[in-house]
């Protein structure tokens, strides 16, 4: 079950057998206030819960986890990038189980295209924890692994045209959050915008190189222009069916090995959308009435 710190809030008594706890970064401080009390709420989760799953790659969630084993809980904690001493940790595709020091080799992602990019190594890594401590054997969580199907709106890919893959990454609603599928592909044509977020995405200035072309929409279109500037071509598209036409258009006509038209909106979507999710499903729906596409996975 997937839990947003609203949903934390709300139910107090929530007492799961595993609690993950995988990063925390500014959000939702309208409703929170201060990250201090944001990360509290967050981390109810895996206070009471019967085994603490808590990523160590931020400030915030290592505070967490020293607290929490200071405080006598069982804590796992992981890394998508840091080798630990205890604990489970990510080099590249490959996972390890460290203990006292001594490191394991306990999978691999390598091939497991829905589970692309150091984040979804970050993912794999939590959920290997809480299978552990729920019982469940080292084969079978491979076996989980390499047939896991992906998540609707999470750098789900949609379809497929000649060398161009469409993929609705619409979950990303700020840009840390867009920053992982705009670090897992190499040649982008970059569909953003809705209703922006404080910082907008400034922060995402690492990756503009991989940017072949923007698709601004929605109200936060001009901000995000400017922050373009001359770094990145860009149009102001308006609408998402105007912004996946274009895209589709102008990524057809690339020569690349890959290109990838990405929606990874870096904002809400209450402009233009009820959530994230119409915002996804319309993405979709317009990539699949596209001519000659091929549908990925479930989508047809």
């Amino acid at each position: 079950v997937e839990c947003s710190s609203y949903q934390i809030d709300l139910a107090p008594s929530l007492d799961a057998t595993a609690g993950l706890l995988l990063n925390l970064s500014p959000d939702h401080l309208d409703r929170h206030g201060t990250m201090e009390h944001y990360g509290d709420v967050k981390a109810r989760l895996a206070e009471q819960a019967g085994t603490a799953v808590v990523g160590v790659d931020d400030k915030y969630c290592a505070a967490i986890a020293d607290r929490l084993s200071q405080a006598g809980k069982t804590v796992v904690r992981i890394s998508k990038h840091e080798a630990l001493d205890d604990g489970l940790f990510a080099q590249g595709s490959e996972l390890y189980r460290a203990k006292a020091g001594r490191h394991e080799h306990i999978a691999s992602l390598e091939g497991i295209t829905t589970l692309r990019g150091e984040h979804n190594a970050q993912n794999a890594l939590g959920a290997v924890a809480a299978c552990l401590a729920v019982g469940l054997e080292l084969d079978e969580i491979r076996a989980g692994l390499a047939s896991f199907p992906g998540l609707a709106h999470r750098m789900e890919p949609v379809a497929r045209r000649g060398k161009v893959l469409f993929v609705n990454d619409s979950k990303a609603t700020n840009s840390d959050a867009a920053a992982p599928a705009l670090s897992s592909f190499d040649r982008i044509y970059w569909i953003a915008g809705g209703l922006p977020k404080e910082g907008g995405i400034s922060t995402l200035r690492p990756f503009f190189d991989r940017v072949a072309r923007a698709y601004l929409i929605g109200e936060a279109a001009p901000a995000f222009a400017a922050t373009l500037g001359d770094a990145v071509e860009f149009e102001i598209s308006g609408t998402l069916n105007a912004a996946v036409d274009h895209a589709a258009a102008d990524s057809s006509k690339d020569e690349s090995a890959e290109s990838v038209v990405l929606l990874s909106p870096a904002c809400a979507s209450f402009d233009q959308f009820r959530n994230f999710e119409v915002r996804g499903d319309a993405f979709r729906s317009a990539v699949l009435a596209l001519e000659g596409v091929e549908p990925i996975g479930g989508n047809a």
